[in-house]
């Protein structure tokens, strides 16, 4: 050590000679504890470098997984080989789709229209439900509402108020001259429903009607009296009473002095609640059947309607009455700061472990009391709350809600197409994990998947990975848990997977990937796959020789049919194409592409076996909301399928009549690569659903002959499609055979949609699908031979005359 010190010394003194020892020493001394901090620094840096570094391959590993794919990249690359026509056939098939996809997205939103309002109040004029005063002009007799005529007319304002008794005979003058019982009717129904109908406009002149304002006075608009109704509470003769057994309790507890009640009361009106509820409406004919009416009016005191707090929470009562009132849903009318012991949300927000409920929470309490009270105002209301905040956050709460019994069907359905449309962003976040397989099979059945197929197929493998690992944690003892053998506490990497296992979890969802449209086609995702057996058939380009660029006939109608599967519809791979081929096309690779023409090909198979579920989508569910056989089972006899009245299904039928003319429809038709039958379905999908029937009911419009048999409208009832510039090669040389519409239905066979779709395509669509020597094996007795002229087009551009015999 000395000897080292010393060596140092001398370092020093040569280093700077000439200097005082002190000042040597002090060098020296300064330099080796510059040494030893240098060597702190150092350590430090190479700590925040690792530090950085792993920080660095974190961020990294990030941004490689959240990467998107160059999609653009793998188009060009996919498409290098093809030709114009090939690529304008596959851009014409992508447009189809959009087409189609709007057809779907019309029924996804199609529901009952709600009653408005005003339509409300014309049937309370109308039906005279809980009228209070009697009104009598010219010896007729108008039941009407006080309240709803002294807050719209300053003139009935002044004359009820000299009788208040209830049920009063009130007689009318009018100095008005011209005024009639007719008149006089159609202007206390438009003090209803502020509209003015077209028997005024017949009987009542324009003078006559402007000397009745001066004389009547002019009526806010109907919106501004209710809310004064409703904010004031005048003319009020019912109130809203909320119990609950926490109030009995309360109320018991405060005769000891020691708790008050906490009984809400709220002021309303009879009128306006029998018009806009069915379930008040009878409840109030129900008391006044009974004579307990009698009693209130003889005490003069307001009909209470108690209503049970575990159906109909207190804090949502202002939010009731908002709707009933005004036709709108306000969620800030929700009583937040004081609810009820016994609320039955607040113990839901305790169990799912919740601060607070969100808005899409409380529409989901207040949905359930608009159905309770057949308050269609109420529930769709809270539907729209609810689809509005969708988002990837509450998507498997809000998929779980409305799949239940008591949930919303167009909720749910508004959820899947949400769950379709950003299922990219779902693959990249621990959403895609809580997700159940039912809804990632309803999601991939689509044809309208947001996500190229390799996308669609990492996901799938990520999902059953995690199901897995969580099998494998479920079936670890509880012995083990959180030691040093426990699965969870160590991980599960994925070469410690069971392939076969996790095989058997992904069985019935991979199937549903289009593996011929995974590209790239040499990706390592579907390569490892493959390796792992997990993809038990590869895709038809891997199985043949590169050079015959079989690839595209995977993407291409008719190029080779027993490859062809028909492509999503994701945007990406649609704007490139497009760009792809207005390109090619701006680029004359072609030497007259004005006389390029595209073939346009028909969806009807060539042969037997490629007649699939996707060529034949007659299951009265539309496509991504496909379901198993197992819970599709539709029993007629048990009266799963509901079927309408006949006035019911005359108006269906009316009204899908109705859409076929629209633009929209026309256009489908039109488009060569659209099958009718799959339109057509949408269309009745749309319908049903606007009735308020289940889907199922889709069967009973296909076939209302079967139902109503001895009906001629609907025997003798034939789906007419709209006629439409077909191409030529869409054009059947052969007339299709006519079935019997006579033949019955057995009454014990039960529906499926498989079954039902078999049943459909083997009476009126297999024929059109079956080549014409299966039909001509079918039927050989029974061809007779005629002959016909027809012009052929060979593509030459000239006319060609030959013979047919059929």
């Amino acid at each position: 050590m000395m000897g080292a010190a010393n060596s140092t010394q001398e370092r020093a003194q040569q280093a700077a000679p000439g200097k005082p020892a002190s000042l040597t020493r002090h060098a020296t001394s300064h330099t080796a504890s510059h040494g030893a901090e240098s060597d702190v620094v150092t350590r430090e840096k190479k700590k925040k470098a690792s530090k950085f570094a792993t920080l660095r391959k974190k961020l990294t590993r990030v941004r490689r997984h959240s990467r998107s794919l160059d999609y653009s990249k793998v188009v060009r690359e996919l498409t290098a080989s093809w030709s114009i026509r090939d690529l304008s056939s596959l851009v014409e098939e992508y447009e189809a789709s959009i087409t189609l996809k709007e057809l779907a997205t019309a029924a996804n939103l199609a529901r009952p229209p709600a009653r408005s309002l005003r339509r409300d109040l014309s049937t309370l004029f109308d039906y005279k439900y809980c009228t209070d005063v009697d009104l009598i002009y010219h010896g007729a007799c108008f039941p009407s509402h006080r309240a709803l005529l002294s807050v719209r007319c300053p003139f009935f304002r002044e004359i009820l108020a000299k009788y208040p008794e209830y049920g009063a005979q009130v007689p009318i003058k009018v100095k008005t001259p011209g005024v009639d019982v007719a008149m006089f009717a159609a202007l206390l129904r438009y003090l209803y429903t502020d509209d003015l109908c077209t028997t005024v406009q017949r009987l009542a002149q324009v003078e006559v009607l402007s000397r009745l304002v001066d004389e009547f006075g002019m009526p806010s608009p109907l919106e501004q009296d209710l809310r004064t109704l409703l904010e004031t509470g005048d003319y009020c003769d019912a109130v809203l009473v909320f119990t609950s057994d926490c109030d009995l309790h309360d109320s018991q507890c405060d005769m000891a002095g020691s708790f008050h009640s906490t009984k809400q009361e709220l002021c309303c009106h009879k009128a306006v609640l029998a018009a806009r509820s069915p379930f008040f409406r009878n409840l109030l004919l129900r008391r006044a059947r009974s004579g307990e009416e009698i009693t209130e009016r003889t005490l003069q005191a307001p009909t209470r309607i108690v209503l049970d707090e575990s159906v109909i929470p207190r804090q949502y009562a202002r939010v009731l009455l908002h709707a009933v009132y005004l036709d709108s849903i306000d969620l800030s009318c929700i009583v937040r700061g004081s609810t009820s012991m016994c609320s039955l949300s607040e113990v839901q927000a305790m169990v799912a472990g919740k601060g607070h409920m969100t808005h899409a929470d409380e529409a989901m309490e207040i949905y359930q009391i608009g159905q309770f009270l057949d308050f269609p105002v109420l529930s769709q209301g809270c539907e729209d709350i609810i689809s509005d905040s969708i988002n990837l956050e509450n998507l498997t709460s809000i998929l779980g809600w409305s799949s239940e019994a008591h949930g919303s069907k167009w909720v749910h359905r508004q959820a899947i197409h949400f769950l379709r449309e950003e299922f990219l962003q779902i693959a990249h976040s621990p959403i895609l994990f809580d997700l159940s397989k039912e809804y990632l099979i309803q999601a991939l059945r689509s044809d309208f998947l947001q996500a190229g197929e390799i996308d669609v197929l990492t996901a799938v493998l990520k999902w059953g990975e995690h199901q897995l690992i969580r099998r494998m944690e479920e079936r670890e003892p509880n012995l083990l848990s959180h030691t040093a053998h426990s699965v969870s506490k160590k991980g599960v990497k994925k070469r410690d997977l069971n392939d076969v296992e996790l095989r058997d979890v992904l069985v019935d969802l991979l199937p549903l990937v289009r593996m011929d449209h995974v590209i790239p086609a040499n990706n390592d995702v579907l390569s490892n796959a493959i390796k792992r057996g997990l993809v038990s058939t590869p895709p038809s380009h891997m199985m043949a020789d590169e050079t015959h660029g079989l690839q595209g006939c995977a993407w291409i109608r008719g190029k080779n049919s027993g490859m062809y599967v028909k492509p999503r519809l994701f945007m990406p791979y649609y704007e490139e194409m497009k760009a792809l081929l207005e390109e090619q096309l701006s680029q004359g690779q072609e030497s007259e592409p004005s006389r390029i023409r595209t073939i346009h090909m028909s969806s009807i198979p060539d042969t037997l076996y490629m007649v699939d579920e996707r060529q034949c989508p007659l299951s009265p569910y539309p496509p991504g909301n496909y379901i198993s056989t197992s819970t599709a089972t539709v029993d007629i006899i048990a009266g799963t399928i509901p079927v309408p009245d006949r006035n019911t299904l005359l108006l269906m039928t009316q009204r899908e009549h109705e859409l076929q003319q629209s633009s929209l429809v026309l256009k489908a038709y039109s488009t060569p690569y659209l099958d009718k039958r799959a339109i057509t379905l949408q269309l009745q999908l749309r319908i049903v659903r606007e009735f308020g029937l289940p889907d199922s009911t889709v069967e009973v419009l296909q076939n209302g002959q079967f139902y109503y048999p001895e009906d001629l409208q609907f025997v003798h009832l034939e789906r007419h499609y709209p006629r439409t510039a077909t191409p030529r090669s869409h054009r059947r040389l052969a007339s299709p055979v006519k079935h019997s519409s006579s033949t019955p239905i057995s009454p014990t066979h039960s529906y499926s949609p498989v079954e039902n779709e078999a049943s459909a395509c083997s009476d009126s669509i297999l024929n059109e699908m079956m080549p014409d020597i299966a039909m001509a094996t079918a039927s050989i007795n029974q061809i007779s031979l005629q002959e016909q002229d027809l012009e052929l087009d060979l593509g030459d551009g000239n006319g060609h005359h030959g013979t047919l015999y059929i």
